[in-house]
């Protein structure tokens, strides 16, 4: 192939994959708004004084973490119309979607729970012995005290699994979600008249390289605004 060619085709492999971006960036933020309160619960009842609730939380926590996500998706995507009889996630893209935005959240809620509750434990137990004896409640000990600690503290590491969250999402395409990958890739087997071509591929790692760049920096001013608790 030709530059010739690949100009004129050019306006064709950006739309597409201008659209597998979009639905890329759909899933990553819908994790996202998951995933971070859920991961919260999941850490409070790990750390439970209820020992049930902790021993089940911590044995889920377990199977999601020490399981490929890969599976997780096949698992609730296939699982409920084959083994149960009842497929409601539907074979349309939005059903995709919301067996893969299920899928996702699930994982990083588990993994986002981890990270709050070493940045909750890691905090002087003396605050929260100093907060009772001043009156404070639990919660206003949290809620004023420990809670901006411990964002100081789980920034870095959260930063980390968000930007694995990226490129996780080409994941997706297991279940033929149509995400940036999969519009890629779509040339290679033929698409709007185009096909063996490898080279959209290169182009999908842009998109990544500058979502992850800008996510970078964003992050990095976060962390240097919380500064003020070292």
């Amino acid at each position: 192939m030709n530059m010739a060619q690949i100009w004129e085709q050019m306006p064709i492999v950006i739309g597409a994959l201008n659209t597998g971006f979009l639905q890329t960036l759909k899933l990553f933020f819908v994790t996202l708004i998951g995933a971070f309160p859920l991961g919260l619960l999941i850490a409070f009842g790990s750390m439970s004084r209820f020992r049930p609730l902790s021993y089940l939380t911590r044995v889920i926590v377990w199977i999601v973490r020490g399981s490929p996500l890969m599976i997780q998706l096949l698992i609730i995507y296939y699982f409920p119309g084959l083994v149960l009889g009842n497929p409601i996630w539907g074979g349309g893209e939005q059903g995709r979607f919301l067996a893969a935005a299920t899928a996702f959240i699930i994982n990083y809620a588990c993994y986002f729970s981890e990270i709050y509750r070493g940045g909750i434990q890691g905090i002087p137990r003396g605050q929260e012995e100093a907060g009772l004896v001043l009156g404070m409640t639990r919660s206003q000990i949290f809620l004023k005290v420990k809670l901006l600690q411990m964002i100081k503290a789980i920034v870095p590491p959260m930063s980390n699994e968000i930007i694995t969250l990226v490129k996780d999402t080409s994941l997706a395409r297991i279940i033929a979600l149509q995400e940036i990958i999969w519009a890629g890739q779509a040339f290679m087997k033929g698409s709007q008249g185009i096909s063996g071509a490898i080279w959209p591929l290169f182009f999908t790692a842009v998109y990544y390289l500058v979502c992850n760049g800008i996510l970078t920096i964003l992050l990095g001013r976060l962390e240097k605004r919380l500064g003020y608790f070292r």
